[in-house]
């Protein structure tokens, strides 16, 4: 008579897992340290775009395609840790978007929240609902979820721009929605400048408001941005690891000017030497003014006036500028605050 043969503990679960795998069903205990990490864990790595490295490619790509048949012709910033993933953070998209003289890309809607930061050029246009704004370096501009939109050039020389997305977020929520509007341009329907008229001087018009979650203000001027920050440093009263941030706020809320994703410009003396700070937002930084570096982890970036650069969330940096600097920013912060997720840390310099 056969002995039947006990299987040892290792052989049981394997066997076990195996039949229930069957099923479609898996053991928690096996990956729950993998799942529920005691810090944020990432495989974005940091990262920097020196804009004097990639300009040519830029060029390049607009002689390949035209802004029509691209529909937006935008080299994409991949972070090295997220091949093929077409994101420059788990949760953000960010692209440098090339329009030369009289082109338009043409109108379309999209349920992706988007930001146009201007790098280069000048006089080029973005409609978004029947709106346009001229941009000029160092607007902020927002294309709120939903809302059609569409850019143009009328002017004589190329236009930059960086853009950033919550693709990643929405994909992940199974939340992609596009449309194309059926011609290049939109129909304008209202004077330039009537947003910031209704919406960003202070005062409200009374009766019937927008009821998005995005800012009615589409487009922030650098000059007013800039005089922000001049204005502030008079006081001044430095961050020990931002030196002077700002935010970008929608006027009706006092919050955040985009739902998905948090803006910020910030300026750091001369000489600054920030403290060490991690945060567990993903940011997105790109340099208007000034050079200086930034150590994240153990990479040391050296940035000037274009240059791009990326610091995961939660990994230590700390800003040092060597003249005057000015750089925008954006992060997923605002999904962190909502979701009561969001944490900071904070050493000494």
């Amino acid at each position: 008579m056969a002995t039947h043969v006990k299987p040892t503990p290792s052989n049981a679960r394997a066997d076990f897992y195996e039949r229930i795998g069957a099923h479609s069903l898996a053991p928690l205990w096996e990956v729950l340290h993998n799942l529920v990490t005691p810090q944020p864990v990432t495989t974005a790595v940091p990262a920097m775009w020196r804009y004097a490295d990639i300009r040519g490619f830029i060029d390049e790509a607009g002689e390949l395609i035209t802004a029509k048949e691209a529909e937006r012709r935008v080299l994409i910033l991949e972070n090295p840790g997220l091949p093929g993933q077409r994101c420059i953070t788990t949760s953000l998209f960010c692209g440098l978007q090339y329009i030369l003289p009289g082109e338009v890309a043409p109108s379309h809607r999209h349920t992706q929240s988007a930001l146009r930061f201007v790098i280069e050029g000048e006089g080029a246009y973005t409609a978004v609902d029947g709106e346009r704004t001229t941009m000029r370096p160092g607007d902020f501009v927002i294309t709120p979820s939903w809302t059609w939109h569409d850019h143009g050039n009328p002017g004589n020389t190329p236009m930059v721009w960086m853009d950033g997305l919550d693709i990643p977020i929405v994909r992940l929520l199974n939340g992609s929605f596009a449309e194309k509007y059926g011609a290049d341009e939109q129909a304008i329907t209202r004077p330039e400048g009537d947003s910031p008229a209704r919406y960003g001087r202070g005062m409200l018009p009374l009766g019937e408001r927008p009821t998005s979650l995005t800012s009615p203000v589409f487009n922030y001027p650098y000059d007013r941005t800039r005089e922000a920050l001049e204005a502030m440093r008079r006081r001044d009263q430095w961050d020990p690891c931002h030196g002077l941030k700002m935010q970008y706020v929608n006027p009706l809320t006092g919050g955040w000017a985009m739902p998905t994703i948090g803006t910020f410009m910030q300026l750091l003396p001369k000489g600054f030497k920030g403290a060490p700070y991690r945060s567990t937002d993903g940011t997105v930084f790109s340099v208007v003014e000034g050079r200086g570096t930034t150590k994240v982890g153990d990479q040391v970036f050296a940035w000037g006036p274009r240059d791009i650069f990326v610091v995961p969330g939660w990994t230590s940096h700390r800003h040092e500028a060597t003249e005057d600097a000015v750089i925008f920013s954006f992060s997923d912060r605002p999904v962190h605050d909502k979701l009561g997720l969001w944490r900071e840390e904070r050493g000494r310099s």
